[in-house]
């Protein structure tokens, strides 16, 4: 699979001096169900407070594109996410929610969270 890290841009956090948070709300994120192949849907929330980085929306926005055609489970989409933005922006804490549409009868919700080492 291509380093989908590679699809997210970033600019300076013009703030650095303080801890603020950022939030970015997607609710038409879709990949697909490895098993059944049909698709998923979800609303992907980004909560972070940037260090030196933040992440620039319009490739956020093509990078959770690039699941669309991905057979991955809930948990792993959910934890792929947080360990990209992660990796790109380095941020003091990231929460990563996945809350996924009725399937079966069931509702999902994936929570992740990062926070950096002092």
């Amino acid at each position: 699979m291509k380093d989908k890290t590679e699809i997210l841009d970033t600019f300076d956090n013009p703030n650095t001096e303080r801890d603020y948070w950022i939030k970015h709300i997607a609710p038409e994120f879709t990949s697909l169900c490895p098993v059944t192949g049909q698709p998923d849907f979800a609303t992907i929330t980004l909560e972070y407070i940037p260090d030196k980085i933040c992440v620039e929306l319009k490739s956020y926005k093509f990078y959770l594109n690039s699941y669309r055609n991905d057979g991955i489970y809930f948990e792993s989409v959910t934890n792929n996410i947080l360990d990209d933005l992660v990796k790109v922006t380095e941020p003091r804490k990231m929460i990563v929610t996945a809350e996924f549409n009725v399937r079966g009868g069931i509702s999902s919700i994936v929570k992740v969270e990062y926070s950096k080492q002092k």
